[in-house]
């Protein structure tokens, strides 16, 4: 439906009056308890901080909880109340709201409101998170380490205001909205894990040998491995030597790289363990046996650099090096590293240790079609990875757009 067909079939002949907040309803500030208070069971309460990444346009039922002696010396939001969040660690946390719609009443934080008003709870709260309401309390946020607003600041904020009808009509406008994204997510991540779960199947029978059709070796027989030294985050700059940091292999790089994300001064690489084109890159060291392990090989045409906790793998003529960071995502390699891993916070298999892990040694050509067809899938399922994503993006920017555009009414001027 096209934006001026919403708007004429919503807005037609209405009516809208603009009052301020504080004309149409009160805001009634939340007491201060901390997290420690909270427990499994006992009076429903929200922390304001769980309003920004818990809750969304409405709830009925509260994610936390507070010894009931505790809460009746509390202030309670009761239902039909919106829940405003008024301080955050940015302005754009501010003025967020959550209508409760539960059965009993719930304790809200002190840096939280109840805003008590005539209108569709549900109204207020999608306006509460259009660009159009933030632009008007963002003058009246206070920053430093926390922003924050007051009720006065609040008040001030100018809403329209159709007819109840009309209001109940945009909620349901926009309930269905906000349903079709979240059936879309689930829709999209479970494709997603679905396509994963082909690749990860896949990619081991690809890497599964019977039993006496292919020489296995240690990593050590077929290759040189050498551990990294230095290098810090804070040794990052913005041109200079190609760097490549252990836990950006498993956060930010692939299978392979021809760039790199970060660099250091020419200075510190001379002191630091050098990468050559075709070498692997793997971690030492992560908070969960899953990144330990995980390998990346590099293909850039200048030689770069990498640090400690990571360890570089310089294939013989016998072995791709593709090959072996493919290998690493087995369930096979898996099983291997894990008897090596040693910590409990943080996991460590050291590169001697890793030297000792098998790897099954087919012909290389034999390698290469192994390789291909895993660039291949592997580029299928990213490609996957970037859209669905981009899906998701794209529908929740559409969603925003008429959320603002329905709320606006077309927007009158506001006072300063």
């Amino acid at each position: 439906m096209s934006d001026t067909r919403i708007m004429n079939k919503v807005l037609k002949g209405v009516e809208v009056e603009w009052k301020t907040l504080g004309e149409v309803g009160e805001f009634v500030r939340g007491k201060r308890f901390v997290k420690t208070d909270i427990i499994s069971e006992g009076f429903p309460c929200i922390h304001y901080g769980e309003m920004y990444t818990h809750y969304n346009i409405w709830a009925k039922e509260a994610k936390s909880f507070i010894d009931k002696d505790l809460a009746s010396k509390l202030r309670v939001a009761n239902h039909g109340d919106v829940i405003i969040v008024a301080a955050g660690e940015t302005i754009e946390d501010i003025g967020i709201g959550t209508a409760w719609l539960g059965d009993t009443n719930v304790v809200i934080h002190d840096a939280c409101f109840s805003y008590k008003s005539t209108l569709n709870p549900k109204y207020v709260s999608y306006f509460l998170r259009t660009k159009f309401f933030h632009e008007q309390i963002k003058k009246r946020i206070s920053s430093g380490k926390i922003s924050a607003i007051n009720a006065n600041g609040l008040s001030k904020a100018k809403i329209p205001i159709p007819p109840l009808d009309t209001q109940a009509e945009i909620v349901r406008i926009l309930d269905e909205f906000t349903t079709d994204i979240t059936h879309l997510k689930v829709e999209l991540k479970t494709e997603l894990s679905t396509r994963k779960k082909q690749y990860n199947f896949y990619r081991d029978q690809l890497l599964t040998f019977k039993e006496g059709k292919v020489d296995w070796k240690s990593l050590g027989e077929v290759g040189e491995l050498i551990r990294g030294n230095g290098l810090q985050k804070k040794d990052f700059t913005e041109t200079g030597v190609p760097a490549i940091h252990y836990g950006q292999i498993y956060t930010y790089y692939g299978i392979c790289a021809t760039e790199t994300k970060s660099f250091v001064s020419p200075e510190l690489a001379k002191t630091l363990r050098k990468v050559d084109t075709g070498d692997v890159v793997i971690t030492n060291t992560s908070e969960n046996l899953e990144d330990v392990g995980k390998a990346m090989v590099y293909l850039g045409e200048v030689q770069a650099v990498t640090g400690g906790h990571a360890t570089i793998f310089k294939p013989s003529k016998i072995i791709l090096g593709k090959y072996f960071a493919y290998f690493t995502q087995t369930t096979a390699f898996t099983n291997q590293k894990r008897k090596y891993a040693k910590g409990t916070k943080v996991i460590d298999v050291s590169a001697t240790d890793m030297a000792k892990i098998n790897i099954p040694i087919p012909p290389l050509a034999e390698q290469e079609r192994i390789v291909s067809n895993l660039d291949k899938f592997n580029a299928l399922t990213n490609s996957i990875n970037e859209c669905l994503p981009r899906e998701i993006r794209l529908r929740q920017q559409q969603y925003e757009y008429y959320r603002d555009l329905l709320l606006s009414f077309l927007k009158v001027e506001i006072e300063a």
